[in-house]
């Protein structure tokens, strides 16, 4: 994947924040980042990069989605789950909004 020095400089920022830049198998056309048990899918764009998806709580260090399920309420990956607890959740959506953040444009 070809950067621009842009989105280099803002990924060198996203490190200085405390995010590392990891490759997802399977995702090879987005930039990783990652930070505590939580990760996210950058797509390169115009002005830098937008979260593709949504941010995940990390699954045996993947990726993995949110689920209800009659037992309550799980992150799963493939056939691997673990329990969405109030400290995971609370977890996730603080990375989230410092993501969101560090997403917005310095003027």
């Amino acid at each position: 994947m070809e950067l621009t020095p842009q989105q280099i400089g803002f990924l060198t920022q996203l490190r200085s924040r405390g995010f590392d830049i990891v490759a997802f198998p399977l995702y090879e056309n987005f930039v990783g980042v990652r930070k505590g048990n939580c990760g996210a899918l950058l797509a390169p764009d115009v002005e830098g990069f937008k979260i593709y998806g949504e941010p995940s709580y990390l699954v045996r260090g993947q990726p993995s989605a949110r689920m209800i399920q009659s037992d309550g309420h799980w992150f799963v990956r493939k056939d691997e789950r673990v329990a969405a607890t109030p400290e995971r959740t609370s977890e996730l959506d603080a990375f989230a909004a410092e993501l969101a953040n560090a997403l917005l444009p310095v003027a």
